[in-house]
């Protein structure tokens, strides 16, 4: 890796890539960073460009998606993407991974990470947000909190909604408060058989190549006090988020959850109820377009060709009416 007086160095990515360190302070488990990465291909153009993309990634995840920054790129927006404290590149041996007891945590990681790329880009620049499973709900509900500060939002497989519906959350809600009070990182029993990696990783059948430390086959242990701070993002949702960018929330047309292992996982999600996401998504805004991908996975950016170019074909459809303001 070769260093940068700016403080970018090259990332794991290759030379086209280059990450900063954003340093967060600290919490009870010691210092905290999150970390940005742009996508810098060579480019003969002096030009800054006037549009920019803030990616952050799901639960148990990092950013690796290149065809996301390359799409981005071909667009003419900048691309960053943002490890979240205790995940990825920003994961520390002192540290539980991707806990925290509020998404509000979060507000010092997007904030880092916006005022880095205005300081690059201008004051003016626009930037819109991308953001994926647990990504899209953290975004979301940052973009409620602060508004006008977003060009729009793109949301892949947001999980803004449990598994089954508002009165399995509405149930579960109490014992998990409970859990979350006296024993917060107490690890819940793992329902993640690694099916979902199994449809991704290429040494199981799938396409890609990742650093399984930062994205294990099963997933980083649920902690109570990481999935009450889910629920409460959920219930906010459900209230009405009322941001006024727009938004596209972008699904898979089925999902398949069961014990076994199907071949048909290959072309569904099955991580998420994509029903019952699509159901709540009138609640984030008054501007919501939902666009369902046939054959599209839970990284809707990660699907087969035929179903991964469809995702890119209706952001671009959307952006050109929607995206920039």
């Amino acid at each position: 890796m070769t260093a940068a007086r700016d403080g970018w160095v090259e990332d794991v990515l290759g030379p086209d890539y280059r990450r900063l360190t954003l340093e967060l302070g600290a919490d009870d488990e010691g210092d905290v960073v999150a970390t940005l990465v742009r996508y810098e291909p060579p480019s003969d153009s002096p030009v800054r460009p006037a549009r920019a993309v803030l990616y952050v990634h799901g639960w148990s995840d990092y950013f690796f998606q290149t065809g996301l920054a390359e799409y981005w790129h071909a667009q003419g927006a900048a691309f960053y993407a943002l490890d979240l404290r205790k995940y990825g590149r920003s994961l520390r041996p002192h540290q539980t991974p991707g806990y925290v007891e509020s998404l509000d945590e979060y507000d010092a990681d997007i904030e880092a990470a916006l005022a880095e790329i205005h300081a690059e880009l201008g004051t003016h620049v626009r930037v819109m947000y991308v953001g994926h499973s647990t990504g899209g709900l953290t975004g979301v509900l940052w973009a409620a909190r602060n508004p006008g500060r977003l060009s729009a939002l793109v949301l892949n497989s947001p999980w803004i909604e449990m598994q089954g519906s508002a009165v399995v959350r509405t149930i579960s809600t109490p014992a998990i408060r409970q859990l979350a009070r006296f024993q917060p990182r107490a690890p819940l029993p793992s329902i993640d058989p690694g099916y979902y990696a199994r449809t991704l990783h290429v040494d199981d059948g799938g396409e890609w190549t990742y650093d399984k430390t930062w994205r294990p086959s099963v997933s980083f242990p649920v902690r109570g006090g990481w999935l009450a701070a889910i629920i409460d993002g959920h219930a906010k949702v459900q209230a009405g988020l009322h941001i006024a960018e727009p938004i596209i929330v972008l699904l898979s047309s089925r999902t398949i959850i069961t014990p076994r292992w199907s071949e048909d996982m290959r072309s569904a999600d099955i991580v998420l109820d994509v029903d019952v996401l699509s159901r709540r998504a009138p609640s984030l805004g008054s501007t919501v377009t939902i666009a369902r991908i046939p054959g599209g996975i839970h990284d809707l950016a990660l699907s087969a060709p035929g179903p991964r170019a469809r995702f890119y074909a209706e952001i671009t459809r959307w952006a050109a009416g929607y995206g920039w303001g």
